[in-house]
């Protein structure tokens, strides 16, 4: 992609900003937040200034495939719409207990695939689902540590089965649960060498099912 190429695109945005009237390179290079001389080495090399066109687009909320490869917007959605962010918790680590996981923890997002969407219950359920890290053997072979794994918020009925997410006075756990009459709830590891742990039930959250899982190579 050359600088001179996005020229007349980037004067047609302006142009519209300055009521029609005719722009100049020095229009665009104070919109662009270029120095007037840089400005007209980078045209003269043909060198495009990415990251001040990317901030352009980005506070006049154009889209970069139209201005770089004059793909409509329109034309995006379709294919955009299939894949998904979900949250992801990169400090919370769980199953060997410790740390929080509320909304007001720091996170960042992972973008999923048509595929792993729909693998995670499709776009009905994904606004519901979470990630964060596993933290030690417990739950050898299921899960291994530092698996990412996808808990779904809004699925907590543990008498259905499954692996859930449960925050502790003593941490958060990944466990399969098991309610007893009593009213104690019974904490299941999947590594045999871990013995069942149980804890009054009253003093439990159940965060939510984990619905799916990834691993790093």
């Amino acid at each position: 992609m050359n600088f001179k190429d996005l020229l007349p695109k980037l004067k047609d945005v302006i142009s519209q900003e300055l009521g029609d009237k005719k722009v100049f390179d020095k229009d665009i290079a104070d919109a662009l937040e270029i120095n007037h001389l840089t400005f007209a080495t980078m045209k003269n090399r043909g060198k495009v200034p990415y990251e001040e066109v990317l901030n352009f687009c980005a506070q006049r909320k154009i889209s970069i495939n139209w201005l770089f490869y004059n793909q409509a917007t329109r034309s995006l959605e379709e294919e955009t719409e299939k894949y998904a962010n979900v949250r992801y918790f990169g400090d919370i680590y769980a199953s060997a207990g410790g740390g929080s996981f509320t909304d007001d923890e720091a996170h960042d997002s992972v973008v999923l695939d048509p595929h792993m969407v729909d693998m995670l219950g499709g776009q009905r359920e994904i606004k519901y689902i979470d990630s964060i890290n596993v933290m030690g053997d417990s739950m050898e072979p299921t899960f291994y540590e530092n698996d990412m794994v996808f808990i779904n918020r809004s699925q907590k009925e543990i008498n259905r089965g499954g692996v859930f997410v449960v925050a502790t006075p003593n941490g958060l756990f990944i466990k399969r649960l098991s309610l007893r009459s009593n009213g104690m709830l019974d904490l299941i590891s999947d590594n045999a060498l871990y013995s069942i742990e149980s804890v009054e039930s009253s003093s439990v959250e159940v965060v939510g099912k984990v619905v799916g899982s990834m691993r790093s190579i």
